[in-house]
């Protein structure tokens, strides 16, 4: 019985912190989600512009590392032309030396990359325990940050109390799992672990800027990569899957760890994919706390005020995310987030679909009648791994980049259309299933279609002209 508990555990919990799962290759799924059915309908959007040109958009990949030499993304990556390589000088005046492909939050200038780090919680508890540790709630006043402190408290200490049984007996299991019981222990769960020792900047004065370097490949480039094949991953040449958009540059930005992202790395990463060109930003991340949302909305809002959208993964806790949030969120200055009616017009969140029409929606999927907005694909999708390999994998961390990439492909084609437009050109035109299954689960009530979401935008095109 104790194993089955620990793996039941570990089914929900041990890729989820990073928002995918790994699965067996399975004949038949190869680009299942760029057909039709229960696809997006890509390819059959590409034959409806086979007579249009289409121009090259710059799409940012916030997540764990690219391995940009992969056979599968040649000519897909973002080259900054105004950084000469391993020159140790910012040319091009941005900040941040020798960015030629993009930039790695999660590293320092001698070129050492962090691994593991905290998670939210861990990292809230520290903080607060130093303020609160031993106090009897009896004796003092409720107020919320006490309770937050109470609440982290006990779900650190839930969750160690789950693990530590298994520290001295885990040569049962094997390695992927006792390196996910030794990562939560050690540090995802560590309240004296520093995760911040090799970038050497303080995580809360987000004027701090002197920390990170130009390896964008990081110490673990796996889950980055299959995110970025999704969208940009050579078309039409039987080498894994194929991307979803044809004429992109994939502009890598490392800020994802093995545990939960800093808000400042979020908040940062936004502004540099923003003000080196990105008009497309993916973000395959996500977790239950935030130190600072408010500086990570006006990182999005600045992403705003530049034309520039923003994909997030809905997370995999199967859970409702109008509920327990899922950030980082869209939040507005007086910290009123968008389930109460403030919408931002460049930010979509997205749930997994199958291509199961009777279980449509992912087991694992986050759902929300508000906050999510739409469905895309999300389970068994092959595509690209570093050392050019493919691997079958599936989360809502592979149905983010589906929108990102369809988001993509539209702008390609259709420059004159703002991402806002683009936006609402992928919420009016998805497939809404007979079942009604997605009815209560996000806001638009479908799957993304890319055939539908095409032809919306020829209209909106042929009004401005």
């Amino acid at each position: 019985m104790k194993h089955l508990r620990l793996f039941s555990m570990l089914f929900v919990s041990l890729f989820l912190t990073v928002n995918f799962l790994f699965a067996q290759a399975l004949p038949g799924t190869l680009n299942w989600y760029n057909g039709d059915g229960l696809g997006m309908s890509t390819n059959k959007a590409y034959d409806l512009l086979k007579k249009k040109k289409s121009s090259p958009v710059i799409v940012a990949v916030i997540d764990s590392g690219l391995d940009i030499e992969h056979e599968d993304l040649k000519g897909k990556v973002w080259v900054n032309k105004g950084e000469i390589p391993n020159n140790k000088i910012d040319d091009d005046k941005n900040g941040f030396v020798d960015d030629v492909h993009g930039w790695n939050f999660l590293g320092n200038a001698s070129g050492e990359n962090q691994g593991p780090a905290r998670l939210e919680k861990t990292r809230i508890l520290a903080q607060l325990m130093l303020k609160y540790d031993g106090i009897d709630p009896q004796t003092i006043a409720s107020n919320p940050e006490f309770d937050l402190y109470l609440k982290v408290k006990e779900d650190v200490e839930a969750a160690l109390a789950e693990l530590e049984p298994y520290r001295e007996s885990l040569d049962q299991f094997d390695e992927d799992t006792r390196n996910y019981i030794l990562d939560q222990l050690n540090y995802n769960l560590n309240v004296n672990y520093d995760d911040r020792a090799i970038q050497g900047d303080n995580p809360s004065d987000f004027t701090d800027l002197n920390y990170g370097n130009p390896d964008v490949e990081g110490t673990d480039a796996l889950h980055g990569t299959h995110v970025a094949g999704i969208i940009a991953a050579i078309r039409g040449n039987n080498l894994g899957g194929d991307g979803v958009a044809d004429n992109v540059l994939i502009m890598p930005v490392r800020a994802v760890p093995n545990g939960d992202e800093h808000d400042k790395d979020v908040a940062l990463a936004i502004r540099y994919a923003v003000d080196n060109g990105a008009k497309v930003i993916n973000m395959s991340f996500g977790k239950d706390y935030s130190s600072f949302p408010e500086e990570v909305a006006n990182a999005i809002y600045y992403a705003e005020s530049h034309d520039v959208l923003l994909v997030h993964a809905a997370g995999n806790d199967a859970k409702n995310i109008d509920i327990e949030p899922n950030y980082p969120e869209t939040y507005n200055f007086e910290g009123t987030d968008v389930r109460t009616g403030v919408v931002h017009d460049n930010y979509l969140t997205v749930g997994a679909s199958t291509k199961n029409k009777e279980e449509l929606v992912a087991s694992f999927s986050n759902y929300g009648a508000v906050g999510v907005d739409v469905f895309a694909p999300g389970l068994e999708i092959y595509n690209s791994v570093p050392n050019n390999a493919y691997q079958n994998l599936q989360g809502t961390s592979m149905a983010a980049p589906m929108v990102t990439g369809v988001a993509a492909l539209l702008k390609s084609y259709f420059p004159s259309l703002l991402m806002s437009e683009i936006r609402g050109a992928i919420l009016l035109t998805v497939q809404i299933p007979d079942s009604g299954a997605l009815t209560d689960l996000c806001n638009s009530r479908g799957v993304v279609n890319v055939y539908s979401a095409a032809k919306y935008c020829m209209k909106l095109e042929a009004g401005k002209k």
